[in-house]
């Protein structure tokens, strides 16, 4: 009886081809929704696949900036589960208890180089972009927990949606001559994602990095998926 309810209706090696299909059409389709959000604050296709290339390797690129006397013991972990992430510390021997403050190339730097770079294109939108920034900032510092061995995390969709609403309501209630709307709520919505999410993080909370025992703290560090790049990322999806 089991046999006739649970058969496969087609044969093992189809089944394969299936599943390979699957996985390189949703990969291909991943792809182009992260082309088709870059396109948007006016990057072609090949520049957009260009700056997914250079987050994938910089993510894997930390370049220290500082070192901290750690008040508490490191941390020996290699992975703990925040706000239902599981994130990888990075272990290392040491003889004294210290922090590595660094940055993260794929996380951190590129995505502020970006937002640099379109507030350079359209400088008149830099007001209404810094009154979304510091709102971001506001409610993303609300919202970060301090985690030992960790560092500092926020949930995932607070900063982008804040950026979102931010640009939104910004660009519906002050009109600036030389900013129009569509391309500067974009804009707004990306810098609020990522500078904002850059400064309610991480940079407010560098004083409370020492105590939290963990043996690298990086800003930007979990690569192309940290908070910083999926903020500014998925904050030009919902736009």
């Amino acid at each position: 009886m089991s046999r006739q309810i649970f058969y496969m209706p087609f044969s093992l090696r189809f089944l394969l081809l299936l599943i390979l299909i699957m996985i390189f059409g949703l990969g291909s389709l991943f792809l182009g929704v992260i082309v088709s959000a870059f396109m948007k604050i006016g990057f072609s296709a090949e520049d957009a696949l260009l700056i997914l290339l250079l987050s994938l390797l910089g993510s894997g690129i930390n370049i220290p900036l500082t070192t901290l006397k750690s008040n508490i013991p490191v941390v020996k972990d290699n992975y703990i589960k925040v706000f239902g992430i599981s994130y990888r510390i990075p272990t290392r021997q040491m003889l004294r208890n210290e922090t590595v403050l660094a940055i993260n190339v794929g996380g951190a730097v590129i995505p502020v180089l970006i937002s640099a770079y379109l507030l350079t294109q359209f400088p008149s939108s830099l007001y209404l972009a810094g009154l979304g920034v510091a709102i971001v900032a506001i409610i993303t510092y609300s919202v970060a927990r301090p985690i030992r061995g960790v560092g500092i995390a926020t949930p995932a969709l607070v900063p982008p949606l804040t950026a979102v609403l931010a640009a939104v309501l910004l660009t519906s209630a002050v009109h600036i001559p030389g900013c129009p709307a569509e391309p500067c709520r974009v804009i707004i919505a990306y810098t609020g994602g990522v500078l904002g999410t850059l400064i309610g993080a991480d940079l407010l909370n560098l004083g409370k990095i020492k105590n939290l025992g963990a043996p690298v703290a990086s800003i930007g560090g979990a690569g192309t998926f940290d908070g910083i790049f999926l903020s500014g990322f998925i904050a030009l999806l919902l736009i």
